[in-house]
């Protein structure tokens, strides 16, 4: 039987929908027939949402939500699964690209960093891991980073949460295997996005949204353990990683300007 996206994953729960590639992810998985189950914290970026998933014939139902509330966040995973049915794949899309230099260190700035994109996935993953425990079936996916590979100049915060995002991603894939509920590592570089909209720096091989989300679910559709994209960068990166730290120091103080 050739593959369904609607058939294998009936219903998505995609956290950051409101808008980048969070949104554009809704957009294609909905196209394809699966009900879209969105939570952001811009309620009317999820109401524009679900005007445009409906006029094309699409099942949405959303909520206004945190991730960095775990409790509130159970709260709506249960009311959303209430009115579409029971999850089948998660893609956490929350997340938040705050500078953070050592030079200008502070605790608020990293406690937000982390809290959104790494223990906002965990939250996310604790509201829906027990259904699919229970139903024996599912699919997690984690949007991390080309930024995980190393910690990178102003991006202490962005590149510790994804390191630790891949860390989580990891060890519980093992764990829930046996449960036939398979976790996807999803490693892009720059997406353009409201979050990269801002930045001044060099962003090479920078893909547009609809691009990059396409990727994403080629990957989830093999059900890849781990896939980082574009290649051409990610080949880049990992070469850096090989080298001495001494040389990789230099290398990246050069490239990113650093004194």
């Amino acid at each position: 039987m050739p593959f369904s996206f609607a058939h294998e994953y009936p219903v998505a729960f995609i956290t950051g929908a409101a808008s980048g590639i969070g949104r554009e992810l809704a957009r294609q998985l909905s196209a394809q027939g699966v009900a879209i189950a969105a939570v952001d914290r811009q309620e009317e970026g999820l109401r524009s949402l679900e005007d445009e998933l409906r006029a094309k014939g699409g099942q949405i139902a959303w909520a206004g939500a945190d991730v960095t509330d775990a409790a509130a966040l159970n709260a709506r995973v249960a009311e959303l699964e209430a009115r579409l049915g029971p999850i089948a794949l998660v893609i956490p899309s929350a997340g938040v690209g705050l500078e953070t230099s050592a030079l200008s260190l502070t605790a608020a700035d990293m406690a937000q960093v982390l809290n959104i994109n790494l223990l906002g996935v965990s939250h996310t993953f604790s509201a829906v891991l027990p259904g699919m425990l229970k139903r024996r079936k599912g699919h997690l996916t984690a949007l991390s980073s080309l930024a995980s590979f190393r910690g990178l100049p102003r991006m202490l915060g962005y590149c510790a949460g994804k390191a630790g995002l891949n860390a989580l991603m990891e060890g519980l894939r093992v764990e829930v295997a046996s449960y036939n509920i398979h976790a996807t590592i999803l490693c892009p570089g720059w997406i353009r996005t409201p979050m990269t909209a801002s930045i001044l720096a060099p962003m090479p091989y920078l893909m547009d949204v609809d691009q990059a989300a396409a990727r994403i679910l080629w990957a989830i559709r093999k059900k890849k353990r781990f896939y980082a994209f574009p290649r051409r960068l990610a080949w880049r990166i990992r070469f850096i990683t090989w080298l001495p730290r001494a040389w990789q120091d230099r290398i990246l103080r050069s490239m990113l300007k650093v004194k």
